[in-house]
């Protein structure tokens, strides 16, 4: 948090404050784009923090810190190639937004950056002593959250803004830490 200036934290915030608060498209931007926080964005800042600190909490105590360390570094990989779901799947969802001058994503590139992701996880992780299927399962949930919010994003706001992929980011970062807790406790 301290490392990116609460960037996607933010991202999340606006997008349940504008998700959540707005009737209209242009509302839902208006809100998204406004620098307070609401009540929406303070509770899912928060829900998101928490069940962060929660899980590695419990990671901690379940696993040695090498297979930890391992499990945070794919965390960070895969909920930022996540980030990048929305952005390459949806049109901007306004002309002067930061994202709408940032362009799309080339497709060689997400799946360039997809399969260097999934050489460096599997190898990571199964270095620091997990199950071999962990990886996959932790590529597989990014890319599932990626894609909720992509899909809800289309719904909300027929498109994306940068915000839409710092909740896409945090979306997945969570579902990536609450994958390795289910092997663990499978086990």
């Amino acid at each position: 948090i301290v490392t990116t200036g609460a960037f996607h934290e933010d991202g999340l915030a606006d997008v349940a404050d504008g998700f959540g608060g707005g009737t209209t498209i242009a509302r839902k931007l208006e809100i998204m784009k406004d620098s307070r926080v609401g009540a929406f964005g303070a509770v899912a800042a928060c829900l998101s923090i928490l069940l962060r600190v929660v899980a590695i909490g419990a990671l901690i105590e379940a696993r040695p810190p090498g297979s930890v360390a391992a499990v945070l570094v794919a965390t960070a990989i895969l909920s930022r190639l996540a980030g990048l779901i929305p952005l390459a799947m949806l049109p901007p969802a306004r002309g002067d937004g930061a994202s709408a001058q940032f362009g799309r994503p080339g497709r060689a590139e997400m799946i360039a950056g997809f399969a260097i992701a999934a050489a460096l996880i599997a190898a990571a992780t199964m270095l620091a002593g997990w199950p071999s299927a962990l990886a996959p399962a932790m590529f597989g949930s990014a890319i599932v959250a990626g894609l909720l919010v992509t899909w809800l994003s289309a719904r909300q706001i027929q498109g994306h803004t940068g915000d839409v992929a710092g909740a896409a980011q945090q979306v997945a970062e969570i579902a990536c830490l609450i994958t390795p807790l289910a092997a663990t406790f499978a086990q």
